[in-house]
This record gives structure tokens, C-alpha cells and sequence, in this order.
């Protein structure tokens, strides 16, 4: 036990770590928001090749390596009593990643664009790899040092802290973009904002008392026979089939978001100032959605059916975007909307889990429906093919009506597994 303000306070919500879990968060957001998928990231892809394919690539390495590493990661840490250990090396490999790729900027940049952007894809790819492991041991600690209720207060939290560091950022990247010459201000922004990353790894990985975790799984004697398990599991569960749908259905946001902001230069002037507004009103979205939405819903099938019908009124929106002011409206939705997938996501896993097996369900669900952080490639192919933003903005509206159904069936799922 540790004792704080003169009470006794139960190991498992220590509000230290509350407090470090939060900070974490506020580095975390305010270093990788100027990569930003939707904004920033799309202009550098762009300025080093024209091909709306190759944004839509570099766009899912980003996030997508995570798919490779899932399962493995899982398959050793359903029997690690601590993950701890295992995070702090996944931190120090993620900030090299993101490190390598402002050097890479600053030292080739315009003089040989080819192999700069093979490094900025080394770098996003080895940034998102290790994620995959990540993904795993952060979510068994936030399952092992927080109580449901006490979670799903502490992550909403980490959402707000997040989107204000974020917006801070978005100020930072539209003053560096609007004083500094291209490829050196991308250079500036990612070895800048490596360091704020490495403050926000070095204040979590010195959380307190991380618990032993009693009800471990017997690891099986290989990775195969892991994976046959793991989709067995699959097989004979409904609501992680379900689940696990809805919430790959949610990627869909990602086969047009890359491309709303290159459809953007076609009726804004997009200064350093306006990509930096457009970065802040996404993440005051994320702000109303923690503050006066999302936490405030310990429903978490609600919250997912919510945050599908505000992503679908941002591609509403979309439709008929032809001002700045339209546009910010397009990411501040987005913004609410990727709140509570992010929150909904974590919390329905950990609440469907049995304790040996949470490892094993975490990355049964995050590894298939990571699989929509591809969707940008299909973007990228379809703009090319058909060249209309339109089609893919609708093609993006019908795939997140099928997940918004399939969400809504959710909890009728559940209810008869009581049953």
C-alpha cells in the first residue's frame, strides 16, 4: 500500500501513476502530432512524390507495421507475471525510429528524394513494429493498475492531456512550417519533437508497484501452435468476431482522412498557419469528446455506435467542404470521433477478456482489425484510378454504416452470452 494525502490508497489506482499515465500522454501527443496522418503528414509524403498512392503507403506505415508484431508479442506475454521491463526497450526502439527519420530530412532532403523517402519509411515502419508490442504490454498495465471505473476516467484523462498538448503542437508545427523552408522545417519538427517523446517514455516507464499478474497462461511450445489457439478462440467467440468487425470497420476514416487535406489545396491557400489551425481544431474536437462526451459514458458499445455517427457527419461534411472554416468543421469531428474509437476499442477488449486470456484477445482484435490501417493504400489507389474525392468520401460513408449496424448488435450479443 502507499499512503498519500494521509489515506490509504489501493495499489491498483494509485494516483501517482493516474498522474504519470496523463503526462505520458501530453509528450506523447504534443511529439507525434506533427506527423499527424490527416495534416502534416500527407504535405511531406507529398513534397518528396506527387503519387497520392505513395501518401496512402507511407500513411499506413505510420500505424500498420503493428500488424506484424501483435500476435508474437501476445504469444510471450500471456505468461509474463510483468510487462514493464519488456515496454521500456518497445520505448527506446519507437524514439530511434522517430529520431532516424529528422535526420534522415536534414542530412539527404532534396538532394536525393528517393532514398529519403525510403528512410522516412524505415523510420515509420520501425516506429509502428514496435508498437506492436507496445499495443500488448500497455494495455496489461492499464487493465492491471486500474479498475474498470477508475480506467475509463484515467484514459479520458490521458485523451484531454492529449489533445491540449496537441494543440500546443499544432502552433508549434504552423509557426515552424511557415518560418523555415521545406524539407528543413519537417527536419526540425521530428528531431524536436523526439525529445519531448523521450520525457513523456521516461515519465511512464517509472510508474509504481506495477502488480504480479496471479492468473497467467501456460505459453504453448511455439508460435503455430499459439496462432491456432488464438484463432480457435476467435472461432468459438461471437462477440470478439463482431467486436473485432465494428472496429476494423472504423478504419475506414483512413481511406479518405490522408486526402482531405490534399483535396484542401484545391480551394485554400494552405499556409504553415492554416495546416497549424486545422491541426488545433481536430484536437479540440478530441478535447469536447473527452471532456464533455466520452467520459461521461462508461457504456463502451454506446460510446464505439456514437463515435461511428460522428465520423460519418465529418465525411458528411466533406462533401461539400470549399472553405477553411468547412474544413476545420471536417477535423473537429474527426477529431470527437477518433476519441471514443481510441477509448471504446481499449476498454470493450479488456472488458470481454478473461484475465489468462487477455493478452491473447488484445491481440486477436487489435491484429485483424488493424488491417483497415491500410485502408489509405486502397485511397490512394481508387483517387488515382478514378481521381474524385467524392467517390471516396462516400465509398468511406457506407463502410462506416455497415460498422455503426454491426456496433448497434453489440450489446444484443452479450446479452444472450448472459443468457
Amino acid at each position: 500500500m502507499s499512503q498519500y494525502s494521509n489515506k490509504i490508497v489501493p495499489k491498483q489506482n494509485n494516483p501517482t501513476n493516474n498522474y504519470k499515465n496523463v503526462a505520458h500522454a501530453f509528450f506523447l501527443s504534443l511529439a507525434i502530432t506533427i506527423a499527424e496522418p490527416s495534416t502534416v503528414l500527407p504535405l511531406i509524403i507529398e513534397h518528396f512524390s506527387n503519387s497520392a498512392l505513395v501518401v496512402g503507403v507511407f500513411v499506413s506505415l505510420l500505424r500498420g507495421g503493428a500488424i506484424l508484431t501483435q500476435l508474437y508479442a501476445a504469444f510471450h506475454a500471456q505468461s509474463y507475471k510483468k510487462v514493464l521491463p519488456y515496454l521500456k526497450k518497445v520505448f527506446f526502439f519507437r524514439w530511434l525510429s522517430w529520431f532516424s527519420i529528422g535526420l534522415s530530412i536534414y542530412f539527404i532532403g532534396d538532394t536525393n528524394k528517393t532514398l529519403t523517402l525510403l528512410l522516412i519509411g524505415l523510420g515509420l515502419f520501425g516506429f509502428s513494429l514496435s508498437a506492436g508490442f507496445g499495443a500488448i504490454y500497455f494495455k496489461e498495465l492499464q487493465a492491471k493498475l486500474f479498475s474498470k471505473t477508475y480506467r475509463g476516467k484515467t484514459m479520458a484523462n490521458r485523451q484531454v492531456a492529449g489533445s491540449f498538448a496537441s494543440i500546443v503542437s499544432g502552433g508549434v508545427a504552423g509557426y515552424v512550417l511557415s518560418n523555415f523552408e521545406a524539407p528543413l522545417n519537417y527536419a526540425y519538427l521530428f528531431i524536436v519533437s523526439s525529445f519531448i517523446m523521450a520525457i513523456g517514455f521516461f515519465i511512464f516507464v517509472s510508474i509504481d508497484d506495477e502488480p504480479f499478474k496471479e492468473n497467467v497462461q501456460e505459453k504453448e511450445k511455439n508460435f503455430a501452435l499459439f496462432v491456432k489457439n488464438a484463432f480457435g478462440i476467435l472461432q468459438s467467440d461471437k462477440r470478439l468476431q463482431q467486436q473485432t468487425l465494428a472496429i476494423f470497420l472504423s478504419f475506414a476514416c483512413y481511406l479518405s482522412i490522408p486526402f482531405v487535406i490534399l483535396e484542401a489545396k484545391n480551394s485554400v491557400t494552405l499556409t504553415g498557419w492554416v495546416l497549424g489551425g486545422f491541426i488545433m481544431m481536430q484536437m479540440l474536437g478530441s478535447i469536447a469528446g473527452s471532456s464533455l462526451l466520452w467520459r461521461k459514458i462508461s457504456d463502451y458499445e454506446k460510446m464505439l455506435s456514437l463515435s461511428f455517427v460522428f465520423m460519418i457527419a465529418a465525411f458528411g461534411v466533406a462533401l461539400f467542404a470549399n472553405s477553411s472554416a468547412i474544413y476545420a468543421l471536417v477535423f473537429f469531428l474527426y477529431g470527437v470521433a477518433l476519441d471514443g474509437f481510441g477509448n471504446s476499442g481499449m476498454n470493450l477488449i479488456i472488458e470481454i477478456a478473461p484475465e489468462e486470456k487477455r493478452p491473447i484477445y488484445t491481440a486477436v482484435q487489435t491484429n485483424l482489425s488493424s488491417f483497415g490501417l491500410f485502408f489509405p493504400v486502397l485511397g490512394g489507389l481508387l483517387l488515382k484510378n478514378f481521381e474524385s474525392y467524392t467517390f471516396i468520401y462516400l465509398l468511406t460513408i457506407v463502410l462506416l454504416l455497415a460498422g455503426l449496424i454491426i456496433s448497434l448488435g453489440l450489446k444484443k450479443i452479450e446479452m444472450k452470452g448472459i443468457q
